[in-house]
């Protein structure tokens, strides 16, 4: 995909029904870490930055619907406010309450905070699937949380069973 903000991206599809789909990018970083989201949202560290569950990692550019918004991905780990189960791995919170126990040192292991999200209307991502406009694989949560931000898309691409090396942008004649 050619596109500035997808191209390349790695989409972890959170929500899929038919009203439209939302998901998160997981392999594109902005230049703000952990440390400094907390401190922008006037929360104190009661602990060092490197003993949070990524450490003092980067925050990543979820997508461009809602950029000031914060949406955490992580292990279940407790009840938040708003807080959307996606698989028996991997939930979805919004809301602040999860910061605050990061902040606290009691957040999960598995852990990954992005600012804005991406979004779909009714019917878009299936049309833009149909139009070969992403590859879909099943998520997992390796992938997600475990590998650096840096190898999620050959990682992803790889679970087709595809060399990225191999693709093209060009199309040719046999």
């Amino acid at each position: 995909m050619l596109d500035p903000i997808f191209g390349g991206a790695v989409v972890y599809i959170c929500e899929h029904n038919p009203e439209g789909a939302l998901g998160v990018i997981i392999n594109k970083p902005t230049d703000m870490t952990m440390s400094t989201l907390l401190e922008r949202v006037d929360l104190d560290l009661e602990i060092q930055p490197l003993n949070l569950p990524m450490g003092d990692s980067q925050i990543l550019f979820g997508g461009p619907v809602q950029a000031e918004r914060g949406f955490v991905l992580h292990a279940p780990f407790g009840q938040f406010n708003s807080m959307l189960p996606v698989t028996d791995n991997v939930s979805l919170t919004t809301s602040r309450d999860v910061l605050e126990e990061v902040a606290a040192g009691r957040s999960p292991r598995r852990l990954l905070v992005a600012l804005g999200c991406s979004g779909w209307s009714a019917g878009q991502l299936e049309e833009e699937i149909v139009r070969n406009g992403w590859l879909t694989v099943e998520a997992d949560p390796a992938v997600i949380f475990d590998l650096p931000v840096a190898e999620r898309f050959t990682a992803a691409i790889k679970l087709l069973g595809i060399d990225p090396f191999m693709l093209s942008g060009e199309a040719g004649h046999a």
